[in-house]
């Protein structure tokens, strides 16, 4: 175990903060840590966008807790330690007719990383967050004692979504799903507006999942246009369809291309990301309508192929904006939010699903549409995101911790309130306030 004060920062390099970043390889090393520190949290491999994962004094890295421990191939469940990677996890049990019930954007996270956050991904409409596939989880406390919890214990439902702000997760069981090949079958559906693309995705409600890309630079009667892709895991019969002869379980493939330095700022201006925009969009047309197979590197983490991207955005980093919207108010909100971005400033990532109820107490989605867009960090942007942040609340809505890096504690407390409460009052039996601490907690007085 080795300790030294470094300049960390999220997977978006915005903001920057000096912790002591302390390296541990075995369990029974966090519990001394936990009694010793104070303003500690737990990092898995700073995928959080954010400031969730820095320490406000310390900060345990923990990918050195990587080792799975047991597997049951009768109900598909996995015991690993936290620090064990979705990309390793994946890596073992494809080939063997497994697979996460639960992934995000990327398999570069942490199992602890991806309970804290209460991960969701296309398919949480149908499946829910990670945490309602997680079996148990071992927990170092506050006060340095270890616990196993499981659903409906609070503290279980307090450390899903938590943010690591109940304890240090240090080993879990999880159930993955039985699959048949490793490839996708999807449909395409090509939407003119935002009406259209919202339709698209309460039609693809029954599909195991459903996501949708969209155009932000539209405009007018183009406004919201978008790709919906509906998905499910092939069979052995879709791939004898629609690709004889090709593998069960196309390679993973990803990371030959690289971002290899700070790329200028004015790179993503409304130009570039127009005509990309309309080449995407056009291409995506052209194949809507008809069954096609993609493998699960690409459908599932397109941008896990092109290493280091995150330094597309430059020096400064870039700020991820995702919210949540309740049904009934979300097509006035994305319009106006779709509207602001169009004439404000280009997000060269712009994707819109639906989502079900929330999870753990402090877990993200609510039953609505959730909206996610990228921009460089600069101060007009930092503006730009506080308008959204008002249109959101006005709706509602609220913002996702894990990819949120600046937003008001004004912001937070209209968006989770009530489960705010709860959640400070539980940190409060647990001894937390104070001994576990990021800057993510701070700023927003968790």
């Amino acid at each position: 175990m080795s300790a030294d004060t470094q300049t960390i920062a999220g997977w978006g390099r915005y903001p920057r903060r000096a912790t002591r970043l302390i390296a541990v390889r075995e369990e029974a090393a966090v519990a001394p840590l936990h009694r010793a520190e104070t303003g500690l949290i737990a990092r898995g491999n700073g995928r959080a966008y954010g400031d969730a994962a820095l320490g406000d004094t310390t900060t345990l890295a923990l990918g050195g807790l990587d080792r799975m421990i047991a597997f049951d191939p009768e109900t598909g469940h996995l015991a690993v330690e936290a620090g064990v990677l979705l990309a390793d996890i994946i890596d073992a049990f494809l080939p063997r007719g497994f697979f996460p019930a639960v992934v995000p954007g990327t398999r570069y996270v942490t199992v602890g990383g991806m309970i804290a956050a209460d991960i969701h991904g296309k398919n949480h409409h149908g499946a829910g967050g990670f945490g309602a596939h997680v079996e148990n989880l071992t927990l170092a406390l506050p006060d340095g004692t270890v616990r196993t919890c499981g659903p409906g214990a609070d503290l279980f439902a307090a450390t899903v979504g938590g943010m690591g702000l109940t304890g240090t997760i240090l080993r879990a069981t999880l159930r993955l799903r039985r699959i048949e090949t490793g490839w996708i079958r999807q449909r395409t559906v090509a939407a003119a507006d935002l009406d259209a693309a919202m339709a698209a995705l309460e039609a693809a409600n029954g599909s195991t999942y459903a996501v949708a890309w969209i155009d932000c630079l539209a405009r007018g009667a183009a406004r919201g246009r978008a790709l919906v892709y509906g998905g499910e895991h092939a069979t052995r019969a879709d791939l004898a369809e629609l690709a004889p002869g090709a593998p069960l379980n196309p390679p993973a493939g990803g990371g030959a291309l690289a971002v290899p330095f700070d790329l200028p700022a004015l790179t993503l201006n409304r130009l570039s990301v127009g005509a990309f925009n309309a080449l995407y969009y056009g291409r995506g047309r052209a194949g809507a309508g008809r069954d096609s197979l993609v493998g699960w590197a690409p459908y599932f983490f397109p941008l896990d192929g092109i290493r280091d991207w995150n330094r597309i955005y430059g020096a400064r980093g870039f700020l991820q904006h995702q919210c949540v919207i309740p049904k009934a108010r979300s097509r006035a909100a994305l319009a106006e939010i779709l509207d602001r971005v169009a004439h404000a400033a280009p997000s060269f990532l712009a994707v819109l699903k639906l989502l079900g109820p929330g999870g753990g107490v402090m877990s993200f989605p609510l039953a609505g549409y959730t909206l996610t867009l990228d921009f460089p960090a600069s101060p007009a942007n930092l503006a730009l995101l506080d308008d959204l942040d008002a249109i959101v609340r006005a709706a509602g809505g609220r913002l996702y911790l894990a990819k949120d890096a600046r937003q008001s504690r004004d912001t937070f407390e209209a968006g989770y309130g009530d489960a705010a409460t709860r959640f400070r009052a539980l940190r409060r039996d647990l001894g937390a306030e104070g001994r576990i601490a990021s800057g993510l907690s701070r700023r927003l007085g968790l």
